[in-house]
């Protein structure tokens, strides 16, 4: 079993820094478990070229090598170079699915009376298309992607956010998506600002830091859990 970051992430606005509006692009990090058979890629954020650049710098490893990819969210900062890798499994919580493909369902809808001379919402549908697109691709993912790496339900930023608890014999490590976002917001005890449903997502916070040993930060790097004696 192999844990490594790929590429770390940022917030576009980082509110415990006293941003309060947009300064950098934002992107999820991106993290690889690796495994005797399988390779999985955790929420691609990056552009597609920068990913894979990122990819070869860090693991030594070309797209087709990536078996599987799994997004903790939908949200386009967590999935922005997931087509680099069309040959892999495309997996996500079906919590998720779901509620993001109810809302594409009722936006597509609302735009179905576009006319074609209405260029703003005539883009706006192409791109909800594509979402869609990207989100049929995506599978509901089992309750464990492979031995000792099993999905670990985080709602409340989104509705079906979801992290992996990978477990080894010493140690347990949550991929925690934007549940967990940042060091400050671990070391301060806070979820991110706009969470779908705060309270679930404060539950969700607590019950990462309750079993991790290690946590990989949504936005961050892979850090020990604060709460926890030294290892």
């Amino acid at each position: 079993m192999e844990l490594r970051i790929i590429s770390l992430g940022a917030l576009a606005a980082h509110p415990l820094w006293n941003e309060r509006t947009p300064v950098r692009a934002g992107h999820a990090t991106t993290s690889l478990v690796r495994t005797r058979d399988r390779v999985i890629l955790v929420d691609p954020g990056l552009p597609e070229a920068t990913l894979v650049a990122r990819l070869s710098e860090r693991a030594n490893l070309k797209p087709n090598d990536i078996t599987d990819v799994f997004l903790t969210s939908f949200r386009p900062d967590v999935r922005r170079g997931v087509t680099a890798f069309e040959n892999a499994e495309w997996w996500i919580h079906s919590d998720e699915r779901e509620q993001v493909g109810a809302a594409l369902a009722q936006r597509l809808k609302d735009l179905a009376r576009v006319e074609e001379d209405d260029g703003d919402e005539l883009k706006l549908k192409r791109a909800l298309l594509e979402d869609v697109s990207i989100l049929q691709k995506c599978k509901s993912a089992p309750d464990s992607l492979v031995e000792h790496v099993d999905l670990f339900p985080l709602p409340g930023v989104t509705p079906g956010m979801c992290g992996l608890l990978i477990s080894t014999a010493r140690y347990t490590t949550v991929i925690c998506g934007d549940a967990v976002a940042t060091v400050e917001h671990l070391e301060q005890g806070k979820v991110l600002h706009g969470a779908n449903d705060i309270e679930k997502a404060r539950e969700s916070f607590k019950e990462a830091i309750e079993i991790a040993d290690f946590l990989v930060l949504g936005r961050d790097n892979i850090v020990p859990n604060p709460t926890r004696s030294p290892l």
